[in-house]
């Protein structure tokens, strides 16, 4: 488990994250939502350890993080960050054999090549496998990127805006493949996600920021209703349940509550 104690984050005057108390549960996924400037990525970039707290304890496993040696974090961590750049001319397979490099530091044994071979196959990017990543769509880019994450065979999984800017096939692709990897493989997943219907729907608990601070957390029913998620996106919202999950229709919602 992921535990979060009284954690600020500032940029000199600018308070970025205020007093976040939370607590991940462990084997489930769990989506960051809220607003732009709500502090979702700040927030995630701080379990990584790719951006420093002004105060507070990040715990994993009731171990504070800083104390981890960094090849072992990266062992039960793996991140994929909003913006991805590796720089390099790579092939999907050599791309995915980066996961592997907290194990191999760069020379794959047969076990890292066994775990190449199976992200690839999780995510059915086989046909890839040789293409280079300037060759591909933005969404089978982003496959190879999560594959890449997949391959570190780590227990953590920390995604930053997975679905940005993907048609809504791949976005769908991408979620069944988070869900999977948490029923399947016991990995616990925590992503920001903008696309309110996509946390609802693929999510087993919700935790939703505003100004830098936890507006509400808990399962999805809890946190995904007209008046938590108007008071969070200052917008009407419909709420639609149905046998799968919840419909959010903040398109043309019915006249019970105008944008404020």
């Amino acid at each position: 488990m992921i535990t979060l104690e009284h954690v600020y984050k500032a940029y000199g005057d600018k308070q970025v994250l205020r007093d976040v108390n939370l607590s991940f549960p462990s084997k489930q996924v769990t989506s960051l939502i809220g607003p732009n400037g709500a502090g979702k990525s700040t927030l995630l970039m701080s379990i990584a350890r790719l951006l420093k707290p002004s105060a507070g304890r990040i715990l994993m496993d009731g171990e504070e993080i800083e104390r981890i040696p960094l090849r072992g974090y990266a062992k039960r961590v793996a991140t994929l960050r909003q913006h991805p750049n590796i720089g390099l001319r790579l092939t999907v397979e050599e791309l995915v054999g980066f996961g592997r490099f907290p194990y191999s530091q760069g020379l794959l044994s047969r076990d890292d090549r066994r775990a190449v071979d199976e992200a690839l196959a999780f995510l059915e990017l086989e046909p890839l496998r040789v293409r280079y990543l300037d060759e591909l769509s933005g969404g089978q880019r982003q496959m190879a990127f999560l594959a890449m994450c997949i391959a570190q065979q780590s227990d953590y999984l920390l995604l930053d805006e997975p679905l940005n800017n993907l048609d809504m096939k791949h976005a769908v692709h991408i979620m069944q493949a988070i869900r999977r990897l948490s029923e399947e493989q016991g990995r616990t997943v925590i992503l920001v996600v903008h696309d309110i219907n996509f946390a609802a729907n693929y999510s087993d608990h919700i935790v939703a920021m505003k100004a830098g601070a936890v507006h509400g957390c808990g399962p999805v029913a809890e946190v995904v209703t007209q008046a938590r998620l108007r008071d969070l996106y200052g917008l009407a919202v419909d709420i639609l349940p149905s046998e799968r999950g919840f419909v959010c229709n903040y398109f043309n919602p019915t006249p019970t509550g105008e944008p404020v």
